[in-house]
């Protein structure tokens, strides 16, 4: 049976109950009626899937192409229709506007569908896509709604732990810095532990009635920011792999990915400055990986499905108080650096020189010696010189260094804390969706989630099958855990973050509320 129900507005929850199946947090769209009880018989489940090319062309060359990947399923009279989209954001950041995802919703609300009903998730890739990604999201859903087939479904789970690494580094002093381009590592000498990444795939198979796969739904944890060697637009690693599971699939089956809690996630060797850049043998592995999943899987029906759609508010940090003590900080950065004889012209030749021969770098170890036995110095004491010389130009470096990461941390704290002025309020509503189809389980947030949030939401879930989606339902930035957050200024998930500690529990507790009710 199929039953909708209504929603409690009293709490901001939304919730309706459909038979069969639907996907990860991608778009989300019931057509039914969502505010009255209502109960008809079962019939078979039907579904289709298409995908959209949305790469600007005008953008320049391209190497992987931006779609939009469109999953639509029928039960008696209920309609969901699911999207995965290769572009950084639903809003706020990049190239999708805030405008997206309430225009889609009110193109849909005109054929019946409750803005509630639609939930969207991004890759995360930093591709260009088009202007008109909304009309091409139309597009895919009614090609996909025009090839709809009776299907089964399963879930399994896949591994790949070879094409990511956590980039927050904690270091000996107990501060925490993380990998970016955006400015350098601090000296090796002062790294001491790295975080935990997540190698599960999430895998969710739809079958047609002969066999062969109709459509693929994955959930991972990786920024997918690898980026390829002539610098061209890409859908980077996720867009790869999901071509790599369709090619291997074939008879048109479409590959949506749904990212997973990737904030403090990068492609593995992000800093590597040996080997071009390049995401496709990354994205070849995660596909290769996830097909092994695939295989595995056995299909079936089953016609548990239920979805909830709930609003919470959650705390805006206040960080003036942080900002200050790190323009102090900055003041005394600037201050230390002192005056050295050398540039770095003088520099490089005499560190290279006193590398290769550190105990005779400025002359044949025959002339120390000879000189040694006469009495005279003169040879070491021009070492000693060039060796202080060269420590100062050094600490100055670092010290330059550790500026541009405070800086760059720095301008991102002051915008935010901007903007928390100018909105006028300490809190800000996020949607929240849970979704059980089967024995697959999944909760959202719009944030960029850190892995350990991920961990942690599936260790204490009742269910086996449960997987986490960020970047969904909008964007607000990264979102860390409170430990993570006594860091602020120190990296860029604790720094892009409009979060107050606080967020944490509430987010983890409106998640376990959701999964007790899947």
């Amino acid at each position: 049976m199929a039953r909708t129900k209504a929603f409690d507005d009293s709490n901001h929850s939304g919730r309706c109950r459909v038979g069969r199946w639907l996907s990860l947090a991608l778009i989300v769209v019931l057509w039914s009626s969502p505010w009255s009880e209502s109960v008809v018989h079962a019939g078979p489940v039907l579904a289709g899937a298409a995908k959209v090319d949305i790469t600007n062309y005008e953008a320049g060359p391209v190497d992987g192409r931006l779609h939009v990947r469109a999953l639509v399923l029928r039960h008696d009279d209920t309609t969901a229709v699911l999207l995965t989209l290769d572009v950084v954001a639903i809003g706020e950041i990049g190239y999708v506007n805030n405008d997206y995802l309430p225009a889609v919703r009110q193109q849909l609300q005109e054929c019946g569908i409750e803005p509630t009903h639609v939930v969207a998730n991004a890759s995360h890739c930093h591709g260009i896509p088009c202007a008109d990604v909304d009309v091409k999201t139309i597009e895919a859903v009614k090609a996909a709604m025009a090839n709809l087939v009776p299907v089964t479904v399963g879930v399994g789970v896949g591994h790949e732990d070879r094409v990511m690494e956590n980039r927050r580094i904690k270091l000996k002093s107990g501060r925490t810095v993380d990998v970016r381009h955006a400015y350098s590592l601090p000296p090796d000498e002062e790294l001491a532990e790295v975080g935990p990444v997540d190698p599960e795939i999430g895998v969710l198979r739809l079958d047609r009635e002969d066999g062969s796969t109709l459509a693929v739904v994955y959930n991972f944890a990786c920024h997918p920011i690898q980026g390829v060697a002539s610098g061209a637009n890409t859908a980077d690693i996720t867009g790869f792999s999901s071509e790599v599971i369709e090619d291997n699939l074939g008879d048109g089956a479409v590959a949506l990915f749904v990212q997973g809690c990737g904030g403090d996630i990068n492609p593995i060797s992000y800093k590597d400055v040996d080997h071009p850049r390049d995401a496709e043998p990354l994205g070849n592995m995660l596909g290769l990986s996830t097909l092994a999943a695939v295989r595995k899987i056995e299909c079936h029906d089953d016609d548990r499905f239920e979805l909830l759609n709930k609003t919470i508010t959650l705390p805006r940090g206040d960080r003036a108080e942080r900002i200050a003590q790190l323009e102090d900080k900055q003041r005394q950065l600037l201050q230390s650096l002192t005056g050295t004889s050398l540039n770095f012209e003088t520099f490089l030749p005499l560190y290279v020189k006193y590398s290769v021969s550190g105990e005779f770098p400025s002359s044949f170890s025959h002339r120390y010696l000879h000189d040694d036995a006469l009495g005279r110095k003169d040879l070491r004491k021009l070492d000693a010189d060039n060796r202080r010389n060269m420590q100062a130009y050094i600490k100055n470096v670092h010290t330059m260094e550790e500026l541009t990461r405070l800086q760059t941390n720095l301008r991102l704290l002051q915008k935010h804390q901007a903007s928390l002025i100018a909105s006028g309020k300490r809190t800000i509503d996020v949607e929240m969706v849970g979704l059980r189809i089967g024995d697959f389980v999944l909760v959202t947030s719009p944030g960029e989630l850190t892995v350990p949030i991920g961990l942690g939401i599936k260790e204490r879930s009742p269910h086996q099958h449960t997987f986490v989606a960020g970047y969904t339902n909008g964007y607000i930035y990264y979102a860390p855990t409170a430990e993570q957050l006594l860091n602020v200024g120190g990296a860029q998930e604790d720094s892009d973050c409009i979060l107050a500690p606080e967020w944490q529990e509430i987010f983890e507790s409106a998640a376990a509320k959701l999964l007790q009710q899947l």
